[in-house]
């Protein structure tokens, strides 16, 4: 049974969870207050010193810890202790029930212990939430005639309020697509267009690209839309041959994809670059070259590529060297993006399948149908929310909705992570409330709560009402 955190806030003279007895009552010590929610039960527990207590024969003493929360009110089992004559009488007359029925712990004045271990678990009820625990000390004679009654209060049970989590149904897309990206590092000879597939690593680099398409194709769910490639060349040499070699090297790759997949026309297109200038600044700026600030000053300079190729070559030879040899390689490459669609689930039982099988087709409305499935809390439900969360990385709903599934399970950690990323939407405000309530900050959640209220969330308004009537109780 999960348990949850649970504060006592002290009144009176009272004392929880320490040894040293308190007096509450005339006769009567208290020590060890513990009141604890576990799930759906409450338990209230403490220690009872009776030493003080001096019952006279024709009279019965019975202690009794009562609940009380406005009209609510629920009385434990009480602790009776009787003289010789009133214990005799009950015994011969009741049986097993003496003045507070058959639940009472009942003592004979005289083999009374020192301390009672009183612990009793009830059924937990939301109104118990902020319920003052009082303990009454009724003295009562001969035919059960009240002669005087005391009481005083020991704690507050506060507990680790669960407020009503908002999830957020997103809406199904008209249409659910998906992309694929990389890059292919497809080499050619020099001054050589035409692609050679066993060239060198080519047989790999265009299997990267093909293996993505297949990735698509074989997925009887997904259709491609598009295939984009884009070549690009490295800046030595002259910028018009680089334009040359850049256009028609894309243009070998497109037709080599297209031969073996013969898709319909429109669906392949290509761009290029004749020198990846982009590329080579990305590497210096990494890089502990020697010279690296003013090569990347050269880099930056608005002139003529030739120029600009030729300014760094003469200026830095050493490093021009180790650029043409080391990296001038990798900046010939193709960029490739195969776009496709998916079709939509409705079924919860092929959703849950999917899920197992190819968790990137689903989308997040698809997700959250199979969430409702499972009772909040358990392994199952966190375990959807956590996948959404984990598929949709910076998604501001699946953010939130990756929060509240960690608050419900109890990890405020994760849920504080999640809620950096859920945006600024009602929900999202409430949510942050939620946990300020959760991590026991009332305060903290009171201008978050009107926050959201004012942003229309009706919930926000029925929480704030809670938290208003607790930290006034």
């Amino acid at each position: 049974m999960k348990k949850t955190i649970t504060n006592i806030i002290l009144l009176a003279s009272s004392v929880a969870g320490v040894a040293a007895p308190v007096s509450a009552l005339p006769g009567v010590t208290v020590s060890d207050l513990k009141m604890e929610q576990s799930g759906d039960y409450l338990s209230v527990g403490m220690k009872l010193g009776l030493d003080g207590l001096d019952v006279p024969s024709n009279r019965a003493v019975l202690i009794t810890p009562r609940l009380i929360n406005g009209a609510d009110t629920l009385s434990l089992p009480a602790v009776g202790v009787y003289g010789r004559t009133r214990y005799y009488y009950y015994q011969r007359n009741n049986g097993d029930a003496m003045i507070s029925g058959t639940a009472e712990q009942s003592f004979k004045a005289s083999q009374a212990p020192s301390v009672i271990e009183y612990s009793e678990v009830i059924p937990y009820a939301e109104w118990m939430n902020g319920a003052v625990l009082r303990l009454y000390r009724d003295e009562y004679g001969c035919c059960r005639n009240l002669m005087a009654s005391a009481d005083e209060a020991l704690g507050r049970h506060i507990g680790s309020w669960f407020p009503e989590l908002v999830y957020v149904m997103p809406q199904a897309k008209a249409q659910k697509t998906r992309e694929i990206h990389g890059s292919a590092y497809v080499e050619f000879p020099v001054n050589v267009s035409r692609i050679l597939p066993d060239y060198r690593t080519n047989s790999a680099e265009l299997g990267k690209i093909l293996a993505s398409i297949d990735t698509v194709k074989n997925d009887r769910d997904a259709s491609v839309t598009s295939v984009w490639l884009k070549g690009f060349a490295s800046p030595e040499g002259p910028w018009d041959n680089n334009v040359r070699l850049a256009r028609e090297r894309t243009a070998s790759v497109k037709e080599y994809v297209d031969r073996l997949y013969n898709f319909p026309a429109g669906v392949m297109t290509t761009e290029f670059d004749p020198e990846d200038w982009a590329g080579l600044r990305r590497y210096v700026e990494s890089s502990n070259l020697e010279h690296k600030d003013r090569i990347l000053a050269d880099i930056d300079l608005d002139m003529a590529p030739d120029a600009k190729e030729w300014r760094i070559k003469s200026t830095y030879p050493e490093e021009y060297r180790f650029l043409l040899e080391n990296v001038y390689p990798g900046l010939r490459h193709t960029d490739y993006r195969i776009s496709y669609t998916l079709r939509h689930y409705s079924d919860v039982n092929e959703i849950r399948r999917v899920l197992q099988e190819r968790p990137q087709n689903l989308d997040l409305d698809e997700l959250y149908l199979l969430a409702a499935e499972y009772e909040p809390g358990t392994p199952e439900f966190t375990e959807v929310y956590e996948t959404a969360v984990r598929m949709f990385p910076n998604d501001p709903l699946a953010n939130l909705n990756a929060a509240n599934a960690a608050m419900r399970r109890g990890d405020n950690e994760a849920a504080a992570r999640y809620l950096t990323k859920a945006g600024d939407s009602a929900e999202a405000v409430y949510s942050r409330a939620a946990l300020e309530i959760r991590n026991n900050n009332f305060q903290a959640a009171l201008p978050l709560l009107r926050k959201a209220q004012s942003m229309g969330l009706k919930q926000a308004g029925a929480t704030l009402q809670q938290v208003e009537k607790l930290l006034e109780n």
